[in-house]
């Protein structure tokens, strides 16, 4: 029977502590992983990285503890009194991030950054005869896999099913490029190239999942390095406010792959054979470890399933998988009156409307020029004026009583009542009164497919001028 357990193949990781002879650390080494324990630990638990363990966007059911009470208020109190910020020291998305690149976000890295300073010098000062930290590190390292495989799953499976980076909104279709932000540029050339975006999902999400699994670690660390590395620059280049949740998973990508540098650069670069991993096993006994590998990956599934269904569930209600509303698309108004008197399409009236686009609605309901969401609206309005400026509303659409009632997000009481008649699928009429004055406006659908953006597509072979229209 010793014999046959004996044949039975033991885990790719090297032996435990008790097996085998741990060398003593470095101080350099010592320190470092100190700071890095507390540092990486520390930001992890107080932002997003441990929260989307049950969340699988920003905030959803639990908010991350450093927008909650007490660390909110030594956060704020930090702000102002030892940095003396004059911006206000508030969390970004409503108060339930506190990895955004707002003023709280760059305070709350201060902090954690002041107290792992702090603590890794008074650790250093109590525990100088320590000679290595194997047990400790291998427990800290389990949990740093899984608060950066929770990041590359969650945003993995928003490009996968992609509602990260939705299709361009109507309103965007009209805006010329130049009044775009940075992040907006990205954001829709993304949004309008999806095979590209579910193919950076699909390499975060690869990375997440062999971060899952401790024979696999070290290739889902550098896929996620490499993806981190893309994010990070896209953050930067494209000012993204997203900049310090990208870096910190990166370090947490260099934590784990720090152990393997030297076995990485011998085989990659010095093309050499090498010795397997030494990181260590969980537990001493075979059956422990059998138990741990299944726990992880039952909590790795639970990290997929519940990604998986968040994401399908927002694409399907929120995103572009929702049907068309009523009366969606673009409308150029081909003739508009105000109190009965014909207003002529002239540059210098700010009273008569262009254009009148009807579309799903979404956090940037009117493009760049607000970011607002109406939820209790079955779709988002918008009119354009003659100058390009855009006014966003909230539209509830009754199709057999053919109503629209109007409602602003900045003023809960105003509201606007309009009828509508379709008499052809490609021409609308709306009457109704806005603001005390009787409006009357006939408008015609404009082609959705007279964008090039959307109609262009793929092309295998190109000519001059190469896709410029």
């Amino acid at each position: 029977m010793n014999a046959q357990l004996q044949m039975i193949p033991q885990p790719h990781t090297k032996p435990t502590q008790a097996q085998t002879d741990i060398p003593s650390w470095n101080l350099t080494l010592r320190i470092a992983f100190r700071f890095s324990m507390i540092y990486l630990g520390l930001y992890c638990l107080v932002t997003q990285n441990v929260a989307s363990f049950f969340n699988a966007d920003e905030g959803a059911v639990i908010p991350d503890p450093a927008t909650l009470w007490p660390l909110r208020s030594v956060i704020s109190w930090t702000g102002a009194h030892i940095l003396h910020v004059n911006a206000p020291v508030t969390a970004f998305w409503g108060g339930n991030s506190g990895t955004a690149d707002d003023m709280f976000g760059w305070v709350t890295a201060f902090c954690v950054l002041m107290i792992a300073t702090a603590a890794t010098l008074v650790w250093s000062l109590l525990d100088r005869s320590r000679e290595n930290y194997a047990e400790l590190h291998k427990w800290f390292r389990l949990f740093v896999r899984f608060a950066l495989a929770g990041q590359m799953l969650m945003y993995g499976f928003a490009k996968v099913i992609p509602i990260q980076m939705a299709h361009p909104k109507l309103t965007w279709l009209l805006q010329p490029l130049g009044t775009f932000s940075p992040m907006a540029t990205l954001w829709n050339s993304i949004g309008s190239a999806p095979a590209y975006e579910i193919f950076t999902g699909c390499a975060e999400v690869a990375g997440g999942l062999l971060l899952i699994v401790p024979r696999t670690t070290t290739l889902g660390a550098l896929i996620s390095l490499a993806d981190m590395i893309l994010v990070f620059m896209l953050d930067m280049t494209y000012d993204v406010p997203a900049k310090l949740l990208a870096f910190h998973n990166l370090l947490l990508a260099c934590f784990l792959l720090a152990p393997e540098v030297s076995r990485l650069v011998r085989f990659l670069l010095l093309n050499r054979a090498t010795a397997p991993s030494t990181q260590v096993q969980l537990f001493r006994s075979f059956r422990a470890n059998r138990i741990a590998l299944a726990a992880q990956i039952i909590f790795g599934l639970w990290l997929v399933g519940m990604n998986v269904q968040d994401c399908w569930s927002y694409w399907r209600t929120e995103g572009d998988g929702r049907p068309l509303p009523p009366l969606y698309g673009i409308w150029e108004v081909k003739q508009m009156s105000i109190d009965e008197q014909l207003r002529l399409p002239l540059l210098t009236d700010s009273t008569r409307w262009r254009r009148a686009i009807f579309d799903l609605p979404s956090r940037n309901c009117a493009g760049a020029y607000t970011q607002v969401r109406y939820s209790q609206a079955s779709l988002c309005m918008a009119f354009q004026r003659w100058d390009d400026s855009f006014t966003p509303y909230g539209a509830s659409v009754k199709i057999p009583e053919k109503t629209i009632v109007l409602t602003k997000s900045d003023d809960k009481n105003w509201t606007a009542n309009l009828t509508f008649q379709r008499p052809a699928e490609n021409q609308l009429i709306l009457d109704g009164r806005m603001d005390n004055h009787q409006v009357h406006m006939e408008l015609q659908l404009t082609d959705r497919n007279s964008f090039p953006l959307i109609s262009r597509g793929f092309h295998w072979t190109m000519e001059a001028p190469f896709g410029r229209n």
